[in-house]
């Protein structure tokens, strides 16, 4: 049967759609505020420290999994495990995150698409203050009918790419995008040299700064490193493992992983060369999270000449790394119904697709005829209970459950890993890894955990 599984077509392939699927909202609404906030160059130098010694090594262990068993999450465990073993009933919790993430993902996908239209139609008149975007925004949030619209018309095009299959559908449709999402990239940031404010937008953004990283707290800057670092790979729930079982084996893990990080870090590097020049240009003080996108620069490019052509490429761009992001999860959720159930792909999204448009109407009610309701108290949403879920809990736990069934004696075992990983062109794993995956990052991510959670309810 797994000789019978799908494969990519090509090596870019694999690689532009794995990184889209690491490739989020994060790497535009977060990345760029610490780098300015936490000390510019400074904080990059220890972000890719970072990178390279925690994220490569998490992208290798899943892709590890998905190439040497040839499953989705459903029945990964199962192929590698020992026999009489346990592990596989980690999926029990893990696949549920996948759903959980889908049902929020996809409506701010949804606004996405409402405002790359709204700056093609017009709808923010040039001169737009932060007044007018913050009430528009809301406006948005406080209609249930205009955000179910748009969700499921994203979530319903996003799976109709997914029902093609992986190479007639998911790669032949998301490669392409990705390489649009890579010129539109490119091309706002050499805009930006153009701008009024680039010189100090950009100084903001990198220009080493201790007194930065002191005001901050250097031991809060290096888990701000940390956290993004594992956040912004979406690893944990199976998202990257699914495209490890559809992997050649002509290059090894490391080196994929490594590309891929490299695709990732040079959209988060690149998003910031966009943002600080405009927000300096303007005036406008640079946010961080969802105000970010649909307030900050809504109010910025609503305020350049030709403002519509530049909201609009922005996000058209930002719509397609969270499409990209989308396409992928679904990719995994449908591979887990058929290899649960037995599913056909076209039956496996039929079924996916009515239970997320119902899933994700918790999230959507959440800002209008639920708005009352504060899961994590204060003025918390149930989009906030949904990310704490997936973000704090499900991928960190899901990280260290995978690592220790790398090299636990009854999971997939070390040996077995280090073989599947240096199959193939490239750089190898050596034998000191084994240490390093016992001793040192089992801790690390745990201490990410405990770190998210004192920050949510104690600092």
């Amino acid at each position: 049967m797994s000789s019978q599984r799908e494969q990519f077509s090509s090596r870019l392939g694999f690689l532009l759609i794995a990184a889209g699927c690491a490739i989020g909202l994060g790497n535009v609404w977060r990345f760029p505020y610490i780098t300015g906030q936490y000390g510019g160059a400074i904080f990059v130098i220890m972000y890719l420290v970072f990178l390279l010694l925690i994220g490569v090594p998490l992208l290798t262990i899943e892709l590890s999994i998905g190439r040497a068993s040839r499953r989705s999450l459903a029945r990964c465990y199962e192929v590698l495990e020992k026999p009489g073993s346990k592990w596989h009933l980690n999926k029990f919790w893990q696949i549920p995150g996948s759903y959980i993430l889908t049902s929020f993902y996809g409506v701010i996908t949804g606004w996405l698409l409402f405002y790359c239209i709204a700056f093609i139609m017009g709808y923010f008149e040039p001169g737009t203050t932060q007044e007018i975007a913050v009430e528009k925004f809301n406006g948005l949030l406080a209609d249930p009918y205009i955000m179910y619209t748009c969700m499921i018309t994203v979530v319903a095009v996003s799976f109709a790419i997914v029902a093609l299959g992986v190479v007639k559908g998911v790669e032949r449709i998301t490669k392409p995008m990705m390489i649009l999402l890579f010129a539109l990239l490119f091309f706002m940031a050499a805009r930006s040299f153009t701008l009024p404010g680039f010189a100090e937008g950009i100084s903001y953004y990198l220009n080493p700064s201790w007194d930065n990283m002191k005001t901050e707290g250097f031991l809060v800057a290096v888990w701000a490193a940390l956290g993004q670092v594992f956040f912004t790979l979406s690893i944990g729930q199976g998202s990257i493992e699914i495209f490890g079982t559809y992997m050649s084996k002509d290059h090894s893990l490391p080196k994929e992983s490594i590309f891929i990080c490299i695709l990732d870090t040079t959209v988060a590097l690149l998003s910031g060369f966009i943002i600080f020049p405009a927000c300096f240009s303007y005036g406008i003080e640079p946010g961080q999270g969802p105000s970010l996108l649909f307030i900050t620069l809504t109010t910025v490019f609503s305020n350049m000449d030709g403002g519509w052509f530049w909201g609009s490429l922005f996000f058209l761009f930002m719509l397609f790394a969270a499409l990209s992001t989308l396409i992928a999860v679904f990719e995994s959720v449908v591979s887990i119904c058929m290899d649960l159930f037995g599913l056909s792909r076209l039956k496996s999204v039929a079924y996916n697709l009515i239970f997320l448009a119902l899933l994700s109407t918790p999230c959507i009610l959440g800002f209008n005829y639920w708005s009352d309701f504060h899961p994590l108290g204060g003025s918390s949403t149930i989009l906030d209970f949904q990310d704490f879920l997936v973000s704090n809990n499900i991928l960190p736990l899901g990280s260290i459950v995978f690592v220790l069934f790398i090299v636990g004696k009854t999971g997939m075992g070390f040996k077995r890993y280090q073989e599947e990983c240096n199959i193939g062109n490239g750089p190898k794993l050596p034998n000191w890894m084994e240490w390093y995956l016992k001793v040192v990052l089992p801790p690390v991510v745990l201490v990410i955990l405990l770190v998210g959670y004192y920050n949510i309810f104690l600092a």
